[in-house]
């Protein structure tokens, strides 16, 4: 692992926890206490690492937040994205997200947590697998072909006992999304939760992202379900008209 590498694996540490003190982050990185402290200065003098005054634990620097910011002006899909978001939260009353497909994966960049007291959390960074979640099934259903294809051939990890963890059930679950132009997922990632989700598609009519509503499964229904898919796709389309000027025209993944 190059030493770039290694620092932007402390970077990642900071999804499981805001704040970390200096021996626990080096037992968390497998790193020694020397080497973490390195990078940690290195990353304070960039500005992407803080450590408290007080307390000396290290938590994410402003820096990230003017990277972010540059990034926004350039690529501004939660500008555009987040107003719609919090009225389909707002409309269907659980937990609603969007992610965005990057080098890392399909990650969660901004959540709308249900106000009920038994909800979905999701946490913003996180890298959801694509055969588990609705959001990722959604993306692969409107993806690149070879993208798609070379993910079917991938070693499909299990979550839960619902995973779609073989090919062809995976296969069947991205043909239903491409077809309804939404896709469902009932604990595929998480027991007892149960989410919907829509493509956010990009100016060449791939999926770039997805938006997702989720819901304990006890709360599940057709009615519901129904009610939340076109929230989805809705939503899903009002970004990407928003972004590109003209609802892309989509373009699916080929079916097996």
């Amino acid at each position: 692992m190059s030493t770039v590498e290694k620092a932007i694996s402390l970077l990642n540490l900071f999804e499981e926890e805001p704040e970390w003190g200096l021996s626990d982050l080096a037992r968390r990185s497998k790193f020694d206490k020397a080497t973490t402290r390195r990078l940690l200065v290195a990353l304070s003098n960039c500005g992407l690492i803080d450590q408290h005054a007080v307390t000396r634990r290290y938590q994410l620097g402003a820096g990230l937040l003017r990277l972010a910011r540059i990034r926004e002006a350039h690529f501004p899909l939660l500008q555009t994205a987040v107003p719609i978001i919090r009225d389909v939260a707002e409309q269907t009353e659980e937990t609603v997200h969007i992610s965005e497909f990057g080098a890392r994966g399909l990650a969660t960049v901004h959540v709308e947590e249900s106000s009920k007291a038994n909800r979905v959390s999701v946490p913003v960074g996180h890298i959801l697998p694509l055969h588990a979640t609705a959001s990722g099934i959604a993306f692969l259903a409107f993806s690149p072909p070879d993208l798609a294809k070379a993910y079917l051939r991938k070693p499909l990890a299990d979550f839960t006992r619902h995973t779609l963890n073989q090919p062809a059930r995976l296969q069947a679950a991205i043909n239903a999304a491409a077809a309804q132009g939404y896709s469902r997922n009932e604990q595929g990632y998480e027991d007892g939760v149960f989410s919907v989700a829509a493509p956010i598609l990009g100016h060449d009519g791939y999926a770039i992202g997805a938006i997702a509503v989720a819901m304990p499964l006890s709360r599940s229904n057709k009615a519901t379900t129904d009610l939340h898919a076109r929230a989805a796709r809705n939503a899903a389309s009002a970004i990407s008209t928003k972004l590109f000027g003209a609802l892309p025209v989509p373009r699916q993944a080929q079916s097996a």
